[in-house]
């Protein structure tokens, strides 16, 4: 009997050192890249999130602050930019399966004026077109700086392509789509993300409004001239933008985006456009099909920050790159980064 215990035992520690073996994998991968990031001077710390099989690691270096040494940790809160869409992508996703709107509606049917310029000779802009970015809209709404004026502004849009036939970027889109969405929930669209995405995950640092502490908590970044940018300032409903998170939480996030027993989860990684020959556009995610692998990311960018989250479905995976520095570029390198992480950690 003794003999079964001590074999039981010495079978207990094994699993436990190839976990800690795993982990330890995890947090070297993640600092040899981390490291290698900043070697490049034009950034000054970088936050990392990583959930793998079901265990969670966040590790965090450099300084916010040039010359102060401050480095963030998991209580610093980091503007998520455009991966904010991911959420507008996921409501618009649970207000399809809720019948709350159809994909093919046009879209002027929840407008308040007829906007006879939101169409390409008879073809309607639909619901499908604003979240897969096929709607023929221009990346800058022609007015942003309250919502009567962004209204005034969709006036002044002119249609150039057939909707639905060609990719083009817009920020003018999703904040048509959050508008469309208070008005099927008779909700605000803050009060939208909250009820059904960040309650529910227990995302308690995630929020579009901060309050005096938060604040003391918030990136400020820089330029690529290391000088001080200013934080984004939301006009619009934020389907475009506006959310702030932390490490921690955003590994939450990762956990819901790989539940593949979720159906608004499975709904908002639909494929809805493809582009070339792997890559597609769902809810405001993009998908990439190479092979064996699939990935559903999204880059987020804006004047002091930049982020790439992503998520590997098939290996249960997810990772989360966050830096206090924005300029031309950075989105490549922060997504090479993430590459070789994927590598480091897969790599047998």
């Amino acid at each position: 009997m003794k003999y079964l215990t001590t074999i039981l035992c010495f079978a207990l520690l094994g699993c436990k050192s190839n976990e800690q073996i795993t982990k330890q994998k995890v947090e070297n991968a993640i600092t040899k890249n981390a490291l290698q990031l900043l070697e490049d001077k034009r950034f000054h710390s970088v936050s990392v999130a990583v959930y793998k099989d079901g265990k969670s690691t966040t590790k965090h270096f450099g300084e916010l602050t040039i010359g102060k040494g401050n480095k963030p940790n998991d209580s610093t809160l980091y503007e998520i930019a455009s991966v904010t869409k991911t959420f507008t992508g996921y409501i618009a996703a649970k207000a399809v399966l809720d019948k709350k709107i159809n994909l093919d509606d046009d879209i002027r049917i929840y407008l308040d004026e007829p906007y006879p310029n939101l169409e390409f000779k008879g073809e309607p802009i639909t619901i499908k077109h604003l979240i897969s970015h096929t709607s023929g809209f221009p990346n800058m709404p022609p007015k942003s700086e309250n919502k009567t004026a962004f209204f005034e502004g969709l006036k002044e849009i002119k249609i150039e392509t057939k909707p639905g036939e060609v990719y083009f970027y817009s920020n003018t889109a999703p904040e048509v789509t959050a508008f469309i969405l208070e008005k099927v929930y008779q909700k605000s669209f803050e009060e939208l993300v909250n009820e059904f995405v960040l309650k529910p995950n227990k995302m308690n640092q995630t929020k579009f409004t901060l309050n005096e502490n938060d604040r003391k908590k918030l990136v400020k970044g820089y330029n690529d001239k290391n000088e001080l940018m200013p934080n984004f300032n939301r006009t619009l409903w934020g389907g475009i933008s506006g959310l702030h998170s932390t490490a921690p939480d955003l590994v939450k996030y990762m956990k819901l985006q790989l539940d593949q027993t979720n159906p608004v989860v499975n709904e908002s990684h639909r494929r809805l456009f493809k582009e070339g020959s792997d890559f597609w556009e769902g809810y405001h995610w993009y998908i990439i099909e190479n092979g064996d692998q699939l990935i559903i990311r999204h880059h987020g960018g804006i004047y002091g920050m930049q982020n790439w989250f992503v998520i590997y479905p098939k290996q249960n995976m997810g990772i989360s790159i966050l830096t206090n520095a924005s300029f031309d570029g950075t989105g490549q390198i922060l997504e090479e980064i993430v590459d070789n992480l994927y590598k480091d950690i897969n790599l047998k």
